[in-house]
């Protein structure tokens, strides 16, 4: 997942590839996996929580906002998560598989290839078929619609993909 934006505030508010999820708790949904979410935390306020795991379903590691947690199951497969100036990246042998560049005030930028339990691919992607968010960051696309600088407010789920290949957006179930 690369967003060139992803920010922050004191109201579950979040913003990415120019589209802005207000009082929306799940962000994306995979079937009944919920792949980015909003949480509370004490300490951070609202922030994301992004579940990593591995092409053949193994759950690796939990993100939480900026920070990266291996899972039990993550560290018998060998992740390494490594804390650098600027960025926090999570591997397993030399394969990166998730990033986050750390910029000014609580935003920062990630870049991952999401897999989904059953091990489905969420891609991001410049090619015009295959990406959900461009890598210029500025647009959202599934399937034939192309989400640029809308606003997705009071939903529970913001966009809900299916394996079968279709999608729903502002769901409230």
């Amino acid at each position: 997942m690369n967003t060139d934006k992803l920010i922050f505030q004191t109201i579950p508010q979040v913003t990415i590839a120019t589209n802005t999820f207000i009082n929306t708790p799940i962000i994306l949904k995979y079937e009944d996996i919920n792949l980015i979410e909003i949480i509370k935390e004490a300490e951070l306020g609202f922030t994301t929580q992004i579940p990593i795991y591995h092409s053949d379903g193994t759950y690796l590691a939990k993100v939480v906002g900026t920070r990266m947690f291996a899972t039990e199951e993550g560290k018998k497969a060998g992740i390494i998560v490594d804390k650098l100036k600027g960025v926090s990246v999570c591997k397993m042998g030399t394969q990166t598989l998730f990033e986050i560049y750390h910029q000014e005030g609580d935003s920062f930028k990630t870049q991952a290839e999401l897999y989904t339990p059953d091990g489905c691919f969420v891609k991001c992607s410049d090619s015009p078929n295959l990406g959900l968010i461009d890598m210029n960051g500025q647009s959202i696309k599934v399937g034939g619609i192309h989400m640029s600088n809308c606003t997705l407010n009071d939903f529970k789920i913001g966009l809900w993909l299916k394996k079968d290949g279709s999608a729903s957006l502002g769901v409230n179930i």
